[in-house]
């Protein structure tokens, strides 16, 4: 039985065109307003946004041709227990930094074992950046980002620590290191039939164990996942 929940948490940023950082070379974030209350009788806008747009959720189809697709998977697959591996310090210091199995083992010293069929979420400290040029970096920090090395995400899946359905969770754009244009970590975590929380907000409210997260929002048909409501259930 799951535990009773004491308070929700939002882990999501306000979607706004002003402030959501875009990746290189996603579609622009636009708003227009198709209706007024003086005008039409109702308040109404239009939005145009990538899929992958501010914080989102990815399904296995955005990296594996052969992966599930954002309307097939299970509400089970969107519903997970959460640790936050906190890897701050590491990130404030090197923006290339790679979450290795030292930082996980170093966290089940700590809190115990990381629960079968998990979302691992790694607070870097980069959503404390959003909105402002530095979480995508500026000259030659542009593109630098935090991520997981493929070696920590081989040992949860080797060990049964993402189960059946599992996550990786980050604040960052993605959960691969931002100078990996291979993008090793995602196409391992799809490959396996994991989904990934990405621009995760409000880490500091999320405990290091304990936690329920639920991401929420619109399902879309053949999807590569999209923009979610991510929520944790606190006990």
């Amino acid at each position: 039985m799951n535990p009773p929940i004491a308070r929700i948490v939002s882990l999501s940023h306000v979607h706004d065109p002003a402030r959501t950082p875009l990746y290189p070379g996603d579609p622009a974030f636009e708003l227009e307003t198709v209706a007024t209350v003086e005008r039409d009788g109702y308040y109404l806008r239009y939005l145009r946004q990538g899929e992958h747009t501010g914080t989102h959720w990815g399904a296995p189809i955005h990296f594996d041709p052969e992966g599930l697709a954002a309307d097939e998977l299970e509400p089970e697959d969107l519903l997970l227990p959460a640790v936050k591996v906190d890897v701050r310090e590491q990130c404030a210091t090197d923006r290339d930094y790679a979450i290795s199995v030292a930082d996980l083992r170093e966290w089940e010293r700590v809190h115990g074992r990381i629960p079968d069929g998990a979302a691992v979420v790694a607070w870097t400290g980069w959503d404390a950046k959003w909105g402002g040029p530095e979480f995508a970096g500026v000259g030659e920090c542009a593109g630098h980002q935090p991520g997981f090395a493929p070696e920590a995400v081989r040992w949860l899946l080797d060990s049964g620590r993402l189960g059946r359905r599992g996550a990786l969770g980050i604040d960052t754009f993605g959960p691969d290191r931002g100078v990996d244009h291979s993008y090793a970590v995602s196409r391992l975590l799809y490959r396996e039939h994991r989904i990934s929380l990405e621009c995760l907000a409000n880490l500091a409210a999320l405990p290091a164990t304990g936690a329920w997260v639920l991401a929420g929002g619109p399902i879309y048909r053949a999807g590569s996942g999209g923009p979610a409501g991510v929520f944790a259930f606190i006990p």
